[in-house]
């Protein structure tokens, strides 16, 4: 296998690659700024010249080097090249980059939100001078606001150009351009066309330093006090890798975590933004029992004891075949498991179905292969596959066939699972389920939770969002993707997988186990336990500083 040599550092290589790629691919950081491995390489920044011999062929391949200094991104790695990263040419160099990039640079870190994860924050203190020389005025750029979910701080760009060869080369809507020349250059939207396609978020996080900024983020949080968990796209089906970034319980901004069989390096910015309803104020923080016709906050085993009271008596009245139940299609296959096992142990003839699969517009493709889906649901497919194990290869219904069983009078008693970020419960759901004992698993407010709206549930359990707790995802590629809980549930609801073991060990009379997703994803077996992908080892990264109460 061919190999270069970075600082006495080998590093081995197969097919064409840069010698910036392959030292980068051997753990060697060479500096860099306008060099992204999703985008064209332009070679403008100049930081990753360095010093290079390679093996001349024409000289018997003794090591010549090359008279010049060459940019490491764009310089082709050949078998036996030497990159000299600590040579005084290439120290100088970098230095020489870093101070004309730091001359009309505000000071600004502080109040940066860059500041903690900005390449030339870091790279000023590796590479650069440790002071200025600079004592004329510095040149002021205007902040702009180029989208709905951007700001352009022109001041703070060092003109990488990532942004825009993302809008020309990904998305090719080509909001971005180059304007102006020299000192005056500026990073702008054309007049009329602001930054605003499905993925305009990424250019926040290509963006080396603090001149583009998401506004939703802005001011809000240091990036050294967040907790990053390595997490899935819990609002539509393309299971893009992400990043949950949260502080005390509370989430602050997702951000695409790298995978090239899924969403390479980026994600839409329906998923970036659409976690909101995970702290909605309206959602669900307390068990509630129906009591003449007005639902009443309760307990969890007061819910329990209704639960199974009730599922009890209209078995005995109706026989087994009378219970159905409903599994959306948000929650995780270990949750449609455990649901499954419990609605067996219930009733074992008892009517599985998947909740419904929401569906906005058609899939979008865009040049650069990343395609926003219509399916705006995670885990349909894997909802089924679990139900179907648990169920031994069961007939599973699709939604109309629930609705058409409870509406034809098949069913006397359902369980219906929710947990979508808006509205759910159809017109029909609710008319066919209106004389059923009906117990719902859900987050937000529907028109099953609000007695004067329509018919509240007999029964109400606060489920927990996909954020809240672990498990695992099927995308629409059919690929199981496994997570860690992003922050703790909130106070007063409970995972569906542990409402299902608490409800499971009180029909044993056992104490109930705590939900492990990993031993459930044991006892489910089969693919679950040979297919699925774990996020590495390292993904999780913990704020390091302490909080001190005073």
């Amino acid at each position: 296998m061919p190999s270069i040599t970075v600082d006495g550092i080998t590093c081995s290589f197969e097919g064409k690659k840069s010698l910036l790629e392959v030292a980068l691919d051997g753990g060697v950081e060479i500096p860099h700024y306008c060099y992204h491995p999703g985008l064209t390489v332009v070679a403008s920044c100049r930081i990753c010249l360095a010093e290079v011999s390679q093996p001349n062929p024409r000289n018997d391949n003794k090591l010549e080097l090359i008279p010049k200094l060459v940019p490491t991104c764009q310089t082709p790695a050949v078998d036996g090249a030497v990159v000299h990263l600590k040579s005084p040419r290439t120290l100088q160099n970098q230095k020489a980059v870093m101070e004309y990039l730091l001359i009309n640079h505000p000071l600004d870190c502080p109040v940066c939100d860059q500041a903690g994860e900005c390449s030339l924050q870091d790279y000023s203190y590796r590479y650069g001078n440790s002071h200025s020389r600079f004592e004329e005025a510095k040149i002021k750029q205007p902040k702009k606001d180029v989208g709905d979910h951007v700001l352009l701080y022109s001041d703070r760009c060092i003109m990488c150009s990532r942004c825009v060869r993302f809008t020309r080369e990904v998305t090719e809507t080509n909001e971005l351009a180059v304007f102006g020349r020299g000192s005056d250059e500026q990073i702008d939207v054309f007049p009329g066309r602001p930054l605003n396609n499905e993925l305009s978020g990424n250019v926040i996080d290509i963006c080396p330093v603090g001149a583009l900024l998401d506004k939703d983020f802005l001011m809000s949080m240091r990036v050294w006090n967040l907790t990053k968990t390595p997490g899935i796209d819990g609002i539509t089906a393309s299971g893009d890798n992400l990043s949950i970034e949260s502080n005390e319980g509370k989430v602050y901004r997702f951000k695409p975590r790298t995978n090239m069989d899924v969403n390479k390096w980026w994600t839409s910015d329906e998923i970036r933004w659409g976690w909101k309803f995970v702290h909605s104020p309206e959602r669900l923080a307390s068990p509630t029992v129906l009591k003449h016709g007005t639902p009443e906050a309760v307990d969890f085993n007061t819910a329990y004891d209704t639960v199974l009271e009730k599922l009890e008596v209209t078995k005995l009245k109706k026989g087994e075949g009378s219970l159905g139940v409903l599994v959306s299609p948000m929650l995780t296959c270990e949750d449609a498991y455990l649901l499954g096992k419990l609605a067996l142990k219930l009733d074992p003839k008892v009517r599985l179905a998947v909740g419904p699969v929401p569906f906005e517009g058609q899939d979008k493709t865009f040049p650069g292969g990343y395609t926003v889906l219509a399916e705006k649901a995670p885990n349909a497919r894997g909802v089924k596959r679990a139900l179907e194990t648990v169920a031994g290869g069961g007939n599973v219904l699709d939604f109309d066939g629930f609705t058409s069983a409870v509406g034809g009078g098949e069913l006397h008693a359902v369980i219906l699972t929710g947990n979508y970020p808006s509205a759910w419960v159809t017109d029909e759901l609710r008319d066919a389920v209106g004389n059923l004992f009906t117990v719902l698993i859900d987050t937000l407010p529907n028109a099953l939770t609000d007695a004067e709206v329509g018919k509240s549930a007999d029964v109400i359990l606060p489920g927990a969002t996909w954020v809240e707790k672990a498990g695992t995802f099927e995308n629409h590629q059919n690929r199981l993707q496994s997570f860690p809980a992003g922050i703790p549930a909130l106070e007063g609801a409970k995972p569906e997988a542990q409402i299902a073991l608490d409800l499971l060990a009180r029909l044993d009379g056992e104490r109930p186990a705590r939900f492990d997703a990993a031993a459930t994803r044991t006892e489910m077996g089969g693919a679950f336990t040979t297919d699925v992908h774990d996020p590495p080892a390292d993904a999780t990264l913990t704020s390091e500083v302490e909080y001190v109460a005073l």
